[in-house]
């Protein structure tokens, strides 16, 4: 027995009506915005090979977090997992020669195991921006606002952007001088805001600045004096630059008008391998998903033998667009204006008619009932306002 057949598989979903035209909207709001901001749009395959996720037998993004699949020759494939590592690649294979910065946008879906986690879905569309050859807080600031403003732009009132800087993280970690694994693990307990089992962890470990400044990182989350608590628990010269490096951009953000939106997360680390600096989520209200998630990776494009500074993010548009439809603010699709339905031996006459009223810009459809009584209970089920009947004259009807 077939038992599948009008399912989807686990993590993906149909959408219908209002869902496909709240995601239409947001993309094109998002793709304007894009544009005028001077991002060119590029798309990558919807399959790379797992190599390039792969980075000196240690995987830049969990490996068990990927759809893999075989290629007729034997090679091990991947569903995209993600956007930047294929742009990074686009970048150095197809843009040696392009003048820098390069400004490059996307829309397109990536796809991840989660592993049975209720209600996360694993086919995922995302839109996002990388900015390419740029170094420096003008960059970020840039990144950054822009982050926000894709959230207001998209009609997003209730919104905040948490930032970080993963430099702060690597250098705790160094002080520590842990194994790979064990790094990862303290990685995931911080991440997941795990506070028992991050101590459970840094318990079997020598007593160190380090090691006490760790076990603060999950609950060092707030204003600028988050900045200052983090400052007395570490006084190494890289913790005291990442410090410095998040309170100059914080100020500049709080210029900017975004006191209320950002907020500093000394216990963001992401997932992520290949970021370097600052990095950044945002948060909508109403969704219990990651909207925003993005940072810098200034090492990653020297793997393709490119040497280039970077920073971007991408826009979870689903987690945005269930917000949207969930607040209301996007309409069902409008039923048809007219109806035109043709007498026997008149079907092309109603076509021309057809074409002609659409041409005007007029919401039509074409009937394909028999009698006109069956067309005129048609659209009264629909609340199509009048029915056009085309034969040697045109009759209206309002319904």
């Amino acid at each position: 027995m077939k038992r599948n057949l009008r399912n989807t598989p686990e993590g993906t979903r149909d959408l219908l009506f209002e869902e496909c035209i709240a995601r239409r909207e947001t993309e094109s709001t998002l793709s304007d915005l894009f544009l005028q901001r001077g991002f060119s749009e590029v798309m990558t395959p919807g399959m790379e090979y797992y190599d390039l996720f792969e980075g000196g037998g240690h995987p830049i993004l969990p490996a068990e977090s990927m759809y893999k699949l075989v290629d007729g020759k034997g090679r091990l494939l991947v569903m995209r997992p993600d956007s930047t590592m294929p742009i990074a690649r686009l970048t150095a294979a197809r843009l040696q020669n392009a003048s820098l910065p390069l400004r490059l946008y996307y829309m397109q879906d990536v796809y991840h195991l989660n592993h049975g986690m209720t209600g996360r879905n694993d086919q995922e569309f995302q839109a996002g921006i990388e900015l390419i050859g740029a170094a420096g807080e003008r960059a970020d600031l840039e990144v950054i606002s822009l982050a926000a403003e894709s959230l207001r732009q998209c009609r997003v009132e209730n919104f905040r952007l948490e930032i970080g800087h993963i430099g702060f993280f690597h250098a705790l970690m160094e002080e520590l001088a842990v194994d790979e694994e064990t790094r990862d693990e303290i990685r995931t307990t911080i991440e997941t805001k795990n506070y028992a089992a991050l101590g459970g962890l840094l318990d079997m470990l020598p007593a160190s600045e380090a090691a006490d400044a760790i076990r603060r990182l999950p609950r060092l989350f707030g204003g600028e004096e988050i900045l200052q608590a983090a400052a007395s628990l570490c006084h190494g010269k890289q913790t005291k630059e990442a410090l410095d490096y998040l309170a100059k951009l914080y100020t500049m953000l709080c210029v900017l008008g975004l006191k209320d939106t950002v907020t500093i997360d000394l216990g963001l680390v992401h997932r992520n391998e290949y970021y370097t600096g600052v990095i950044f989520r945002g948060y909508v209200e109403g969704s219990g998903d990651t909207v925003i998630s993005g940072g810098r990776y200034d090492t990653l494009l020297s793997r393709f033998g490119t040497d280039l500074p970077a920073t971007g993010f991408g826009v979870n548009v689903d987690a945005l667009t269930k917000v949207l439809l969930d607040g209301g603010a996007v309409d069902p699709p409008m039923p048809p204006e007219i109806l035109v339905h043709a007498q026997p031996g008149y079907e092309t006459a109603a076509l021309q008619k057809l074409n002609e009223l659409c041409g005007e810009g007029i919401l039509c459809e074409f009937s394909v009932f028999e009698t006109l009584e069956q067309a005129q209970q048609y659209a009264a089920d629909r609340c199509i306002a009048r029915v056009f009947s085309v034969g040697k004259e045109i009759d209206v009807y309002e319904m």
